[in-house]
């Protein structure tokens, strides 16, 4: 049991201990900070998990347009294309920044960093640090940095439920904490929470991928795009385990093979790239095959050939699962990866709401566009958290005015504990199904419903019962992952075409006319309706796509 209900008034709340969360906070130094996580100990998030490294142009014969072009060109016409110029001039600058100042990235002997190449990259620019251990290397370094830094107040186990927000402006954040419920009363929220893979069956992301920005954003009112592009890994290791271990897109970019059930390669036939062809063609290449029950391996041995000490992450994975990639190819598997929609933000990362920012994977800031290019999501964070900081340092905001206090809420515990986890694997369940790699309209409407019916059953389980984080936990991250899958599987039926990684089988071709769709959580009563889209669109619901 907990605590009575506490008020904390702080200057800045950065919810999320990935990359983009303790970039922002290390940015903001030495204003006073409260950094919010749900884990443990830091860092958090999908950051530490990331054998990909950061796409940079930081090598000769390489320029920030080049890369801006290659982001373009892998989000299938959807890509902000100034945002794009913005992330890879800055991005350059950050990465450099970073490598002056000693960070542990792969180097040459004569100190310069030695760059890969991934997928529908023109050039080889992936910076690594430890091989294929760039996020958790990155990440620990700076989780140490702000362990040290006076001014961050770090509070782990701290779970944020929800944001207050009086008359179009964020006032604080609802959070449950190990000492009891705590209301962090606050003119400046960062949301760094990152994406939504944990509400999909199978993913790659760590468990704490629930979509827990996504959903506070989306209950406060703020405005979202984008939500229907997700993007899915092509080499998750096909073993039974949640999340699916990673097979990083760096062993094809040098030289891992796709093999499908007679050993041949195959990949050559779908795209003139072929391994290296953009992410969505791969998956879908590979999905294609699984489903119709072929399997799928990758023939790392020529990766493994040419780097022997560069994929130590990945050797350890598939020992740990009884595999040998010396030996013989590794079975693979599409696997819910990344969320390249999310809340809407400027470049600075405002959202439509005072008070409120965003960055890393839960915002759109429209440099992803339809299909992430690899290796561009920390780069992202980097930019973007250290954008937002700067922001909200020079940004003068008034004094709150005074407001009544969230109500903090009780959830079920014992018996109710297990209905809420058969809730959310029923849930992730139905969105890899239906929205998953493939979709029709068909197949969204019946998840719709579905997600609708188990959004109410676990709303039944609101009222008496312990307050204690972990119950709270339970309850509040299956009510972001139910909220996350019924936005995606809403923008999906009001996207009536196929565009990088939304691809729908009644809706095969691009619409050379279509644009980004915008929208907020009072569409989701409607789905039938009308999406206001404030990208320039007004979008027709599902009632309106008709089969030509």
């Amino acid at each position: 049991m907990v605590t009575p209900y506490i008020v904390q008034d702080s200057d800045v709340v950065v919810i999320g201990s990935g990359l983009a969360g303790l970039t922002t906070a290390l940015h903001l130094a030495p204003r006073a900070v409260t950094l919010l996580t749900k884990t443990p100990d830091l860092p958090g998030g999908s950051s530490n998990h990331a054998q990909g490294g950061i796409a940079a142009a930081v090598g000769p014969n390489d320029w920030p347009e080049a890369h801006a072009a290659d982001t373009i060109a892998a989000g299938a016409g959807f890509v902000d294309a100034e945002a794009a110029l913005l992330l890879a001039r800055e991005g350059a600058e950050r990465v450099q920044a970073l490598l002056d100042a000693g960070l542990p990235f792969d180097r040459a002997a004569d100190g310069a960093p030695l760059l890969g190449r991934e997928a529908a990259h023109g050039a080889a620019r992936i910076v690594h640090a430890g091989g294929d251990a760039t996020g958790p290397t990155l990440v620990a370094a700076l989780a140490e940095r702000v362990r040290s830094t006076p001014s961050i107040r770090v509070e782990t186990n701290a779970f944020a439920v929800d944001l207050a927000v009086r008359n179009g402006r964020v006032c604080g954040v609802l959070a449950c904490h190990p000492k009891g419920w705590v209301f962090h009363r606050t003119p400046r929220v960062v949301l760094a929470t990152g994406g939504i893979g944990g509400a999909f069956a199978r993913t790659t992301n760590p468990p704490e991928a629930t979509g827990d920005g996504l959903a506070l954003a989306a209950r406060a009112g703020a405005t979202l795009a984008d939500v229907e592009f997700v993007q899915f890994h092509p080499t998750a290791l096909a073993v039974d385990a949640d999340p699916a271990p990673l097979l990083t897109e760096a062993l094809r970019g040098a030289g891992a093979l796709l093999l499908d059930g007679h050993g041949r390669r195959f990949m050559p036939d779908e795209h003139p790239q072929a391994e290296l062809a953009p992410r969505d063609v791969v998956a879908r290449a590979i999905g294609a095959r699984v489903a119709a029950g072929e399997p799928v391996t990758l023939d790392l041995r020529p990766a493994l050939a040419a780097k022997p000490d560069g994929f130590p992450t990945v050797l350890a994975l598939c020992a740990a699962h009884g595999l040998d990639p010396w030996a013989e190819p590794m079975p693979v598997a599409p696997a819910a990866h990344y969320h390249m929609g999310g809340v809407v933000t400027d470049r600075s990362g405002r959202t439509d709401l005072e008070g409120l920012w965003a960055c890393g994977e839960v915002a759109c800031t429209g440099v992803h566009g339809a299909n992430r290019l690899a290796s561009n999501s920390l780069l992202e964070a980097l930019v973007f958290g250290a954008r937002v900081a700067r922001d909200v340092a020079e940004r003068t905001l008034p004094a709150l005015p005074p407001f009544a206090l969230p109500q903090p809420l009780a959830v079920a515990g014992g018996v109710g504990a297990a209905l809420i986890d058969a809730i959310t694997a029923e849930a992730r369940s139905t969105l890899y199904q239906g929205a998953g790699l493939v979709r029709d309209g068909a197949g969204l409407r019946a998840s719709r419903q579905r997600l609708d019916r188990l959004a109410v059953a676990l709303d039944v389980l609101r009222g008496d019962g312990p307050t204690d984080v972990a119950s709270v936990r339970r309850w509040g991250e299956a009510r972001n992952r139910l909220l996350a899958g019924r936005l995606v599987v809403h923008a999906a039926l009001n996207r009536c075409e196929s565009r990088g990684a939304h691809f729908r089988t009644d809706f095969p071709n691009e619409d050379a006319a279509a644009l980004r769709h915008a929208f907020t959580l009072k569409d989701l009563a409607g789905s039938a309706g009308t999406l206001i889209n404030q990208i320039g669109q007004i979008g027709t619901g599902d009632a309106a796509c008709s089969i030509p």
